[in-house]
């Protein structure tokens, strides 16, 4: 343990507990900081030629602070200087040390999505949490939505980019990706994410959604008609995907109030999806490229998992 300077060192009189601090508190208590460390360590720079590394689970910090609050490289590195708190959460005394510069942050970020982190990381959380008894129940809400890129073709290449696409959602169009997710019915946490372009339909992916063992699926009108799919994959589950009601302008009132039963459940979705782009942020795309997105949100699923189930996480 390092001793304490003056530039940590609070002479308030008056002081209080931020939002922000207690939620740095919380998620600093139920992330297995060490086993997430194991799984970059093997690719991580040693400090045998050239400046001696940065701690890695001091760099993994600042990757997850990059997530919570929808951080760029450069806007990670003002952060630090500029708040306590998250000074403290990373471990970084100012009087003995300086913040890790933009570019340390920006190669970091690379290495990981070299090494496919994102998922690798989704899928140990996923795992760490049944260790602790949190396990999956048999139903499983699968849902999709829209992450928006930028449409300007104001760059070096004159283009908007390749990877991403256009849909049309109502009288309203939109360009970038889409998120798909397959939600657990009980624990609210998302146990399958697939990345895709935002003209793929919600349905088509739907196989990559479930993880075989539902004995129900629900989801919204964009998936009728997909029971050989679900049959398929999920040889036990019952369709329970929301029906169209409405046929030559004429109402049916009995399926209207079938769906409006089922969508209690299926509604559930919506607050994973609120955690990711209400509380994280999370509502535009920040690289160029799927892939690269494709990383973030795969670790943003895995830290957002840990945040709904920070309660009963620390209970059990």
């Amino acid at each position: 343990m390092k001793q304490t300077t003056f530039s940590t060192a609070g002479f308030d009189r008056y002081a209080k507990t931020t939002k922000r601090a207690a939620f740095l508190a919380e998620m600093d208590a139920v992330i297995p900081w060490a086993a997430l460390c194991g799984l970059v360590e093997p690719f991580y720079p040693k400090g045998e030629t050239g400046r001696r590394p940065f701690g890695v689970e001091r760099m993994l910090r600042i990757y997850c602070l990059q997530q919570w609050f929808n951080l760029s490289d450069p806007a990670a590195e003002e952060a630090l200087y500029d708040s306590l708190s998250m000074r403290r959460f990373v471990g970084i005394d100012l009087g003995r040390e300086p913040v890790p510069d933009e570019t340390t942050i920006c190669r970091f970020r690379h290495l990981l999505e070299a090494h496919d982190f994102g998922r690798r990381m989704f899928e140990f959380i996923h795992e760490h949490l049944e260790a602790k008894g949190l396990r999956l129940s048999s139903g499983t809400i699968v849902d999709a939505t829209i992450i928006h890129a930028p449409s300007s073709t104001k760059n070096e290449d004159k283009a908007r980019d390749p990877e991403m696409h256009q849909t049309k959602k109502g009288n309203q169009w939109y360009f970038g990706m889409k998120a798909h997710f397959g939600v657990d019915r009980r624990r609210k946490v998302i146990h399958s994410v697939v990345a895709t372009a935002a003209n793929v339909h919600d349905s088509a992916v739907l196989g990559d959604l479930l993880h075989g063992e539902e004995r129900d699926v629900w989801g919204d009108q964009a998936y009728q008609g997909q029971s050989e799919v679900i049959k398929e994959k999920a040889p036990n589950a019952r369709d329970r995907t929301n029906r169209r009601y409405r046929k030559c302008g004429v109402v049916n009132e009995a399926e209207r109030a079938r769906n409006r039963k089922k969508s209690k459940v299926r509604s559930r979705v919506e607050h994973v999806i609120g955690v990711i782009k209400l509380k994280f942020g999370f509502t535009k795309v920040r690289y160029r490229g799927l892939e690269k997105n494709a990383n973030r949100l795969f670790a943003t699923c895995g830290l957002a998992n840990l945040y709904i189930l920070r309660h009963q996480f620390r209970a059990a």
